[in-house]
């Protein structure tokens, strides 16, 4: 039976007081051409059809049987799918994924970064959705033991994620040799955790130990042409627009306190740089 969609401030809100949210069936896309930077982990598991998406602004197609997984503060966009797309999505909140780092997977989870999905064979397809249909009980029962509650679905999420690390190893080992997607997307992860304090392209090349021309030219071979800059400026612009979609009762002096800038004037430049348009016009525009 088809879901009805939430909106995005229904759904991050759900995931925040659930820990987790998983919708067995859904049909479509329900956020299309926008940029979206989710606060959680998102996974998807293609059960028909087919969609182009956009994961840290570089392009997928996902197929059948494909299983995808966002980690929080990274890209996504839907581009377009086919009018039979259908896939089962999981939300894990990130106070979730931190808990299971610590105990499960500390090792290789960044891998989810550099290639965000993988195609699995049938059995693997029906292994991973058998196990989907387990958490989606264990997240939806009604319980008064919440620490029992959080204890199993954490053990069932930690046995989800060897499951896709096995699934996954050979397509790894083949990420681990591009030099310039490992470059890629080391500098999408740098961003994710410093676009508040510094959004200056030198600074990136600095912490990655290149200089800062040959990292630009670097990262135009996987980017399509897109300068480090022009992608900071998007990535900054996404969640600017986040804030004010989740949050619209907050002014835009705090938003730009929230994303770190000195000053409301300081913003609104650069978000009118990075979009066309002021900050107080998106505002306005979806109120």
């Amino acid at each position: 039976m088809m879901q009805t969609e939430p909106t995005l401030a229904q759904l991050l809100q759900f995931v925040e007081q659930n820990g987790v949210r998983v919708d067995k069936e859904i049909h479509g896309f329900h956020f299309t051409g926008e940029d979206i930077v989710f606060p959680h982990v998102v996974s998807l598991l293609c059960l028909r059809g087919s969609a182009r998406v956009k994961f840290d602004m570089q392009e997928f197609t996902i197929e059948k049987d494909d299983y995808g997984i966002l980690m929080p503060g990274h890209v996504y966009r839907s581009i377009a799918c086919s009018d039979d797309f259908t896939y089962t999505r999981v939300f894990i909140s990130a106070e979730m994924i931190s808990e299971l780092k610590a105990h499960a997977f500390s090792h290789d989870s960044h891998k989810f970064n550099y290639a965000p999905h993988c195609h699995l064979t049938d059995v693997q397809a029906k292994r991973m959705m058998a196990l989907l249909e387990l958490l989606e009980a264990i997240a939806s029962h009604d319980t008064t033991d919440l620490q029992l509650r959080r204890q199993i679905l954490l053990s069932h999420l930690a046995v989800g994620y060897e499951f896709v690390n096995y699934y996954r190893r050979e397509q790894d080992r083949q990420w681990t040799e591009s030099r310039p997607a490992t470059i890629y997307k080391q500098f999408c992860d740098l961003v994710v955790e410093h676009y508040r304090e510094n959004r200056n392209v030198n600074y990136y090349a600095g912490l990655m130990h290149y200089d800062p021309r040959y990292f630009s030219k670097i990262f135009r071979q996987y980017s399509n042409g897109l300068s480090p800059l022009e992608w900071i400026q998007q990535y900054v612009a996404t969640q600017a627009k986040l804030i004010m979609d989740i949050h619209p009762e907050k002014t835009v002096k705090e938003t730009a306190y929230q994303l770190g800038f000195s000053s409301t004037a300081n913003f609104c430049r650069y978000y009118k740089r990075a979009t066309g348009i002021y900050p107080q016009e998106y505002k306005k525009k979806h109120a």
